[in-house]
């Protein structure tokens, strides 16, 4: 009767073990799977938090969203990927073609994407002498310096600084900046394309910003000059555009048409 008993509860325990690891796996498994069609909230915990997101809707209709920064806050990276996917906040840089980078990106006098000399390394500002974007970490001023090389880029400390190329903006030309933007080939400019820009504001701030709907190259502008940095910017580039026009951060994901750029502009933390 005893060994019976016994038996008995041996089974018991034995069914109740199963259960409980069953019930283990089981709360291991919907963890897992809320992660996963949480979109990987645990790689969104890690990435950056120190800027500002905002999005607006112009007068004219354009719908722009924006991450504000301190620009020692900015890195240049080679992602080849689209700029939604890839492990980065930040949005989309300059002009490619293929593997090749064809508008300077340069940080500390260093191409992003090869050697100084090499074709596609982010050294030069391909064919044409463009309004680059400069940061001088030494002084903690930008400018917007037109450029064919990264050699000719003015600053005091060649070892603290970072350029992105991209298209003058001239928001201190007036009516006149549309020839600037003609001189340094602007592609595009009268067609209705998805835009993105990088401006900075008289307190140092830098706005990343990209439009979700489409417009021609003076439209973006109207837009970002009526309603980004309250009426404090002082100038910036445009960047590429059209289809390559992507921004990522917690608050969005803009994937323009879904192709792969070469190079992002991303925030550091």
């Amino acid at each position: 009767m005893q060994t019976n008993t016994k038996m008995i509860t041996k089974r018991r325990l034995g069914i109740a073990g199963i259960a409980a690891a069953a019930l283990l796996v089981l709360i291991l498994g919907i963890v897992f799977l809320a992660r996963g069609f949480g979109g990987g909230s645990d790689e969104e915990a890690d990435m950056p938090r120190d800027y500002a997101y905002g999005t607006v809707v112009a007068d004219n209709g354009m719908e722009l969203h924006y991450l504000r920064a301190h620009p020692s806050n900015i890195g240049l990276a080679i992602v080849h990927n689209n700029v939604a996917a890839a492990p980065y906040y930040g949005i989309n840089g300059g002009f490619f073609y293929q593997a090749a980078l064809l508008s300077i990106a340069v940080v500390n006098d260093v191409p992003v994407n090869g050697q100084p000399g090499q074709y596609g390394s982010g050294a030069a500002n391909a064919k044409y002498a463009r309004g680059t974007l400069v940061w001088d970490g030494a002084l903690g001023r930008f400018s917007v310096q037109v450029v064919r090389r990264a050699t000719e880029i003015e600053v005091t400390d060649r070892s603290r600084f970072w350029a992105q190329g991209g298209i003058s903006m001239s928001l201190d030309r007036g009516e006149t900046w549309a020839e600037q933007a003609a001189a340094e080939a602007a592609p595009l400019a009268d067609q209705d394309c998805l835009r993105s820009a990088a401006v900075y504001d008289g307190e140092g701030n830098l706005y990343l910003v990209v439009s979700a709907t489409k417009g021609t190259l003076a439209a973006f502008r109207e837009a970002i000059v009526g309603n980004i940095g309250d009426g404090k910017l002082v100038n910036g580039v445009f960047l590429d555009g059209d289809g390559s026009s992507q921004l990522r951060s917690r608050e969005a994901k803009l994937s323009g048409d879904g192709r792969q750029v070469v190079q992002m502009i991303t925030l550091l933390k």
